[in-house]
């Protein structure tokens, strides 16, 4: 967004001078991250986890590339490469620790960068596109999640594969020819393997590419405030630089001894110990459970048990499955209160609260849970209030709730009533 107020970038140095009139890289960051990019002065700790999430990203990466290096993507030898990293690479332990629970630390930063999107709703105009590409980035990150926990061929990682792309088969008509297609065979074995593996080197790439567009969309309309209010004066923004890069300093600084700890003192915590005996096609897991961040959306696949009419049980499992998260890309249109921050909308902040979050707890919870009562029955309830609160719900309080008075501005919110907004606006 173009703030008249922004400070402008004009270099002092004759090279950085030089450089601003034939590629304008550091005018570029200038006003991203810089003190050209004025951003609201009440955010709270909940806008910092965007940041996390990039810096989760880079750990993923550079984890990621180091690991391929000693990788063996055949099924005769992964397993004993991933023990090859683990035991006779210098550092290999900590590179491989550090991205499976780098994975973990994405997720739970990402779920949490939701939730305040849901809270605040984030996806309102004139936001829509940063959401959108929002809810892109979690979809590929669960694919390449996914593709990723299937590649140290562990028990639990073969017959997650099998399970997962048997979803496929549940498609009529072309269900199992495409399910053949993707593994390579009638199995998860040497050609699935590669295949996984190609994807999930290739995919954090691509997930750089939509946030940069994330980025950039952000910077279209400026960043959404625990208000959402939008900026009216100067006195509404602070500079990006200092003030916020501090900020997300010090939190990213708090999360990287949270995530070290985990990785040096439970690396195994959120690992299943069954992946640590090399997959076996004859011998199936007592229990078959995904990682901990695909429990939810585990829970609502398991929760269809009964055939609805010429639909099999399965196939509206799957479709569920999906459709819990290709509801996000609607919300902008489900959602029609003109007030953004849940702080004012009083009705849709007990739905939150006491719908909403507990439902995804059960979620959570059922997801990882054995396929029996009352776990199931549990993962109908709450899969049942899930899709009711975006679908039913939502709409409806929009419409009828009456909202709390708004602050006149950002400065008022904060310092109290802001004269000179008033009489700037005025003007």
């Amino acid at each position: 967004m173009s703030f008249p107020w922004a400070k402008e970038y004009k270099p002092q140095a004759p090279f950085m001078k030089w450089m601003d009139e034939r590629l304008p890289v550091p005018r570029l960051v200038y006003n991203a991250v810089g003190a050209g990019y004025p951003v609201p002065r009440n955010l709270n700790y909940f806008w910092n986890f965007g940041f996390m999430a990039l810096a989760c990203l880079v750990i993923q990466i550079v984890t990621g590339i180091i690991l391929a290096m000693h990788y063996a993507s055949n099924s005769a030898m992964a397993f004993d490469s991933v023990e090859h990293i683990m035991r006779d690479v210098n550092w290999g332990w900590l590179m491989r620790y550090g991205h499976s629970n780098g994975a973990a630390a994405f997720f739970m930063v990402i779920y949490i960068h939701i939730f305040r999107g849901f809270y605040y709703s984030s996806y309102k105009a004139p936001r829509e596109m940063v959401w959108l590409l929002g809810v892109v980035i979690f979809l590929l990150m669960m694919a390449t999640a996914f593709m990723g926990y299937v590649l140290p061929w562990g028990q639990m990682s073969f017959w997650g594969a099998k399970v997962i792309t048997g979803l496929f088969g549940a498609i009529p008509i072309v269900g199992e020819p495409l399910q053949i297609w993707l593994l390579g065979g009638f199995a998860p074995d040497n050609a699935a393997l590669n295949r996984f593996f190609s994807l999930h080197y290739l995919l954090p790439f691509v997930i750089v590419g939509v946030v940069v567009l994330h980025i950039w969309a952000l910077h279209i309309p400026g960043s959404s405030n625990p208000t959402g209010v939008e900026v009216k004066t100067e006195s509404d923004t602070v500079p990006f630089y200092p003030y916020f890069i501090g900020k997300d300093g010090w939190t990213l600084g708090a999360f990287l001894l949270a995530y070290s700890a985990l990785v040096f003192f439970g690396p195994d915590l959120l690992g299943h110990p069954d992946n640590y005996i090399e997959a076996n096609p004859m011998s199936t897991p007592a229990h078959i459970v995904p990682e901990w961040y695909f429990w939810p959306f585990y829970a609502i696949l398991r929760a269809f048990t009964v055939d609805f009419f010429f639909i099999p049980a399965k196939l509206m499992g799957v479709l569920a499955m999906f459709g819990s998260i290709l509801v996000w890309f609607f919300l902008p249109w489900l959602d029609k209160s003109p007030v953004r921050s849940g702080s004012y909308r009083p009705l849709f902040r007990k739905f939150f609260w006491y719908g909403l979050i507990p439902a995804m707890a059960v979620l959570f919870y059922c997801g990882g849970a054995p396929a029996e009562e009352p776990f199931v029955v549990l993962s109908q309830i709450a899969s049942f209030y899930y899709f009711a609160h975006f679908l039913i719900i939502l709409p409806i309080v929009s419409l009828i709730e009456r909202p709390e008075p708004l602050p006149y501005s950002i400065t008022e919110a904060v310092l109290g009533e802001d004269e000179n907004a008033k009489l700037g606006a005025g003007a």
